[in-house]
This record gives structure tokens, sequence and C-alpha cells, in this order.
């Protein structure tokens, strides 16, 4: 199902990504493939076209919602492992230095900043030294979609990196890369964000020098209604860059 733009962007995830490909291989692919599809006037047109109702608004409005991270995760094509492609849309303010949570992916994945800027931060862990932080173990809840958060004893975090990254811009990272990043500029931010590899991490890592988490965090999905709008205010986010 879906429209020309929505077939297109399917076609063209699956003739990128399909196979067994070397992990650098998978990296570089993935980066290639959502530049593309990131090209300002390629990607309007896809959004308009789901915002429209083509593709599968029940579907992915399941898999879309406001990330406590500090972003709209909105699902536009689900094509299974390795084709599973999102909008984040970053808003000013959220998630900023001292409040995102450094992380790290189930899978590795790549990102193209479409609109805006993404600032950026990489951390290790350390022995000694170095930022004091509670650790968790975050995985799905069993019997629904929550987050759910297990102590996993104190931590310290070492920053290694900061970057920005500006429209035009991508960047892969490895699963296991503990980072935080929030919108760079005092208007919204557009990311296109793609998993890569067949494989996931059961659970993810998480650091917070905020105080202790609750066991759980719910994660609410959009309805329909509330997807198609958030789809249709991107299209015009994109139309206004």
């Amino acid at each position: 199902m879906g429209g020309h733009q929505v077939r297109a962007a399917r076609q063209l995830l699956a003739r990128a990504l399909d196979g067994e490909l070397p992990k650098h291989e998978q990296v570089v692919a993935a980066r290639s493939v959502i530049a593309e599809l990131g090209s300002p006037d390629r990607l309007l047109e896809l959004i308009a076209e789901l915002a429209s109702g083509e593709g599968d608004p029940e579907g992915c409005a399941r898999l879309s919602y406001r990330h406590v991270l500090g972003f709209d995760k909105l699902l536009l094509i689900d094509g299974g492992p390795r084709r599973m492609l999102r909008a984040h849309v970053w808003h000013p303010g959220a998630g900023a230095i001292g409040k995102e949570d450094i992380h790290n992916h189930r899978s590795p994945l790549a990102s193209y900043v479409v609109r805006g800027r993404l600032a950026m931060e990489l951390y290790e862990v350390r022995d000694d030294g170095g930022i004091e932080a509670a650790r968790y173990q975050e995985s799905l809840a069993e019997r629904s979609s929550d987050w759910r958060l297990e102590p996993a004893g104190p931590a310290r975090l070492r920053l290694t990196q900061t970057g920005q990254f500006a429209a035009g811009s991508a960047y892969a990272l490895p699963a296991h890369t503990l980072h935080r990043a929030w919108c760079g500029t005092d208007v919204p931010t557009v990311t296109l964000f793609l998993e890569t590899g067949s494989g996931r991490r059961p659970h993810t890592d998480v650091f917070t020098a905020a105080g202790p988490h609750p066991g759980a965090v719910a994660k609410v999905p959009l309805d329909v209604r509330e997807y198609l709008g958030a789809l249709s205010g991107l299209a015009e986010l994109l139309r206004s860059s």
C-alpha cells in the first residue's frame, strides 16, 4: 500500500540495505540512503504523501511517540529490520545539556540532519575521575511497550568529544557508543534516523546525574489523528526551510 513516494522509498531502502553486507558496508549504505531520502524536495514529497494518509498510518502511529529524551519520534516507513525509517523532530530547549540522559542504542545507527543543527556529546566509562552518574539498564516491559529501567550501580563517565551537525550532515554510531544529543539552534531540528544491522541488543545503557529514575517510564503512542497532524506539522517545517 502507499503512493508513489512511499513505494519509491521502500524500494530504495530494500535495494540498498537487503543482503548480508559486512558491518562497515551496512553503515556506508545506511548513510547513503538516508542522505538521498533526506534531500529537501524528496523528503517533503514523502512527508506530504504520508500526511495525506498514504502508507500505513495506523501501524506507524502505534510506533510513534514523544520521546523522553526530548524529541518527536515519527515512524515513516516500517520495512522490517534494517528498514525502519524515522523522522526525529527536536525542539529547542528540550533535552538540553544536564537534562538528557547519556545513553546508547540497541543497534548501530545512521542519521542525517535535514533541517537545523544537532549538538552531540560522546562519553566513555571510566574507573576513576570524570562525572559521577547512576547507571541503568533500559529494556521494554514484557507486557507493555513501556521503558523499564533496572538500576545497575554507580559509574563514572568522561566526555570524549563534542560536535555540531548542521543541515546536510550525516553521521553513524556503533550500538555501544555513549552519547547525548539535543537541538543546537533556537528553531526545531529535523533528522532522519535509520538503525543498521540485523542483530539488536536486548537492552540499552542509560546514565544519569540528575537523581534516581522511576522503575518504568510510560511510552504513549500517538493515535492516527495525532500522527497525521505531526506529519503535517513536519511538512510545514520543511516548506519553511
